[in-house]
């Protein structure tokens, strides 16, 4: 009989496969030694190899596999005293350096492949031998350059730097895929700060960021990343920072500092991220959560005296009004097609960079004119009506919904609906579709799933809890994993009602469906929606030139486009610059409306004519009830106008939504165009700069503004001359129809 040492020493080992699967991939394992002699042999030495090729025989043999064993250590340091550790130290190191897992057998769990070379093993051994966490950006990468900036970025770069010299804060207002990850942490290398704090609503964005923080510091053995998922914690790093020097940029998310007991959440933690003085906090995805009381207590607690600020947002329509002129850098759509198409002729020769961003295109189909039963008071279609759910799971409207399936699919040569023959279903091979709400995605998920053209596609629903067999996964990896290595082999439909819509990028997709919100839709979230499908994607060598929103709620698209483009951000008020930047940007994307097989192209005079009409039909169904009539500022009417304006005041009836007002002389009704600009741009001006004629001038434009205080037509973009008049014709021809419309709707 013989005994054994019941304590044996564990070692690491590191061992590759050559062949084409596992191409790029070390195994990390470990193993234990049997010779108790073993302590102080240097790695490599030949009873650490026969220790490791004996456990690895054990499960490589059966299966006939040749491996080539790379390197050997054992898992003892002495910090403190001799101590032991195990491969999942060094995986963990490996993960939280950014370095990806390779799964080749999901059954049976062999996850201890990573994607990396040995040098980056050897360092990641040698991190958890000194207490680290993770690894700096250098020592993971390799054959890595600078990057090259497009020439906007590095002008929001240096006008950052220059702000923050005197003042503190900075709004970027750059559409999706402007670069403001790469861009912003630029900023951080150039001003050398100690301590970054990046602060989003979406969490999910950290592995991005991290991604992005190794491009821009791989040279920089000074900077390291954290977060609770990536690097090292905020405990480790601002105790190296304290030690030596360490500069680094910390991930953290508003909605976990928000739960904080500092700020009036229910939690006591935090507490170390509030007392950091931050030198710089990068606000990502700047418009969402920062601006309920508790984001605002969160921002209180972490912006000291001295600490800058930069916030980043594609659609900053809550936030424009918070910042001077020189504090926002603006990037927009338009621009960024125009410097495509520009590029050619002011850099021959030279790589176009906005050559792979690809031209949008909206079309719009009006549901409520084909199913007016589902058109509301608003003159919008209604989807959540549309898309009812009954008890069951079912959809209350179960003959219309599929009606509409069959009409995206009718076989017709000539059709414009998007998957009327297989031409257009494969160019919408992979595309993002918007829903009401959770219940309303998983009904038409079975209900795609069982139609004889969308059977075809992989329905990936992420909307809510998702499917069931979805309620676990990450949205993105399942899209993902449904597309696959290769798009052109696949056909996906993604059912979403509101994840993905925010700082994530599917290239495969070419079009959004809008099947969701109604005519109040928020413009920053439908924006933010559509710019997903513009992804750049190159496929099987072909670029993604063109992308595709449909929406079926043509005039919630006109509204949404109109406030985007500015031409309404001020009631009264349209220049001729408002009308030049929607020309603009019909011209870059294009709208078009169909009807039936017709197809027309929207221009400024139309997109204005329509948009008029739409608040010409708010009014006559809901009298004068709705808000849309009110304003401060009185357009110019003549006496015809005002006397057809207090006619249909008659008709309709006095109601408790107007305002009480006094009556103006009709010669003093407030600025023209030009005075606008002219107050606009004296407005702008620091007291400072003003010249004392400039001041007197002002306060007389203000003067002449405050002498209006009659209620008046909203007009946006269009005369309310026009409206007015639009509005009594409208109301007549509704009256003769109609002996019942003497009162307004309430």
């Amino acid at each position: 009989m013989k005994y054994f040492s019941s304590l044996k020493l564990k070692l690491i080992y590191v061992f590759r496969i050559n062949d084409a699967e596992h191409e790029g991939c070390l195994k990390i394992g470990e193993a234990t030694c049997d010779d108790g002699n073993v302590i102080g042999l240097a790695p490599n030495s030949k009873p650490l190899n026969e220790a490791a090729r004996k456990r690895i025989n054990q499960y490589t043999q059966t299966a006939g596999i040749r491996y080539e064993l790379l390197y050997t250590e054992l898992a003892l340091y002495n910090r403190g005293g001799l101590r032991s550790f195990n491969d999942k130290e060094v995986h963990v190191v490996l993960e939280r350096s950014g370095v990806k897992k390779k799964v080749f057998d999901k059954v049976n769990g062999a996850n201890e492949w990573f994607i990396t070379n040995l040098d980056v093993v050897k360092r990641a051994i040698a991190a958890v031998k000194e207490g680290k966490e993770s690894l700096l950006p250098g020592e993971v990468a390799y054959g890595r350059s600078p990057i090259i900036f497009r020439p906007e970025q590095r002008e929001a770069i240096d006008k950052t730097k220059r702000q923050f010299k005197k003042s503190n804060q900075m709004l970027w207002n750059a559409k999706m895929r402007f670069g403001k990850t790469l861009s912003a942490l630029q900023v951080v290398k150039d001003m050398d700060f100690r301590r970054t704090l990046i602060l989003t609503h979406r969490p999910v964005v950290d592995s991005g960021w991290f991604e992005d923080f190794g491009k821009i510091f791989y040279d920089r053995s000074d900077f390291a990343y954290g977060s609770k998922n990536n690097g090292d914690s905020h405990e480790s790093l601002e105790r190296r920072t304290k030690a030596n020097g360490l500069h680094y940029v910390y991930f953290a998310s508003m909605q976990d500092l928000r739960g904080s007991e500092l700020v009036g959440g229910n939690f006591d933690k935090n507490n170390e991220v509030f007392a950091t003085p931050w030198d710089l906090i990068i606000v990502d995805e700047a418009h969402e959560g920062t601006q309920t009381e508790l984001g605002k207590a969160v921002m209180v607690e972490l912006v000291k005296d001295d600490t800058k600020v930069l916030r980043l947002s594609g659609t900053p329509f809550n936030l424009l009004d918070d910042f001077k002129e020189d504090e926002i850098y603006t990037w927009d759509y338009v621009m960024e097609q125009r410097a495509k198409q520009e590029w050619d002729r002011v850099h021959q020769g030279d790589p176009n960079p906005y050559a792979a961003l690809p031209v949008m295109n909206i079309y719009t189909y009006d549901l409520g004119r084909l199913l007016k039963e589902f058109a509301d008071e608003d003159v919008a279609f209604n989807f959540r009506e549309f898309f009812r759910v009954n008890e069951d799971g079912g959809f209350v409207h179960k003959r219309d919904v599929p009606a509409f399936l069959n009409l995206l699919t009718k076989e017709d040569k000539d059709s414009c609906y998007p998957f009327a023959n297989e031409e257009y279903r494969g160019i919408f091979r992979h595309t993002l579709w918007m829903l009401p709400g959770v219940k309303e995605a998983k009904a038409l998920s079975a209900l795609l799933q069982r139609h004889p053209v969308f059977q075809y596609f992989n329905i990936v629903n992420v909307a809510g809890d998702g499917d069931e067999d979805e309620e676990s996964r990450d949205a993105l990896e399942a899209v993902n994993n449904a597309i696959g290595k290769d798009p052109d082999a696949t056909r996906t439909i993604t059912l979403s009602c509101g994840r993905l819509t925010t700082g994530v990028s599917v290239p495969a997709w070419t079009a959004v469906f809008m099947l969701s919100g109604s005519y109040n839709t928020a413009a920053s979230s439908y924006m933010q929606t559509i710019f997903r499908v513009q992804t750049p994607a190159t496929i099987n060598g072909r670029v993604k030139e063109q992308c595709y929103v449909f929406d079926f709620a043509p005039d919630r698209t006109l509204r949404v486009l109109a406030e985007t483009a500015k031409i309404s951000a001020k009631a009264g008020k349209t220049s001729q610059n408002d009308r030049k930047i929607m020309g603009d940007f019909l011209n870059f994307c294009p709208v078009i409306s169909i009807e039936g097989s017709r197809m027309d192209k929207f221009d400024v005079p139309r997109m204005l004519e329509q948009l008029k009409k739409v608040y010409v039909e708010r009014v006559v169904r809901n009298g004068f009830e709705d808000n849309s009539l009110y304003n401060d500022e009185l357009l110019k009417l003549g006496d015809l106008e005002l006397q057809e304006f207090d006619d249909l005041k008659k008709i309709i009836g006095q109601t408790k939504a107007m305002p009480k007002t006094n009556q103006v002389d009709i010669n003093n009704q407030g600025l023209t165009g030009e005075e606008y600009e002219e107050k606009e741009k004296l407005e702008k001006k620091s007291k400072k700069e003003l010249t004392e004629e400039e001041k007197r001038r002002l306060e007389e434009l203000k003067k002449k503004t405050k002498i209006v205080r009659r209620p008046f037509l909203f007009s946006g973009a269009f005369p309310s001359v026009c409206l007015c008049s639009s509005m009594v014709r409208s109301w007549r021809t509704r009256t003769r129809k109609s002996p019942l419309t003497t009162s307004p709707r309430r």
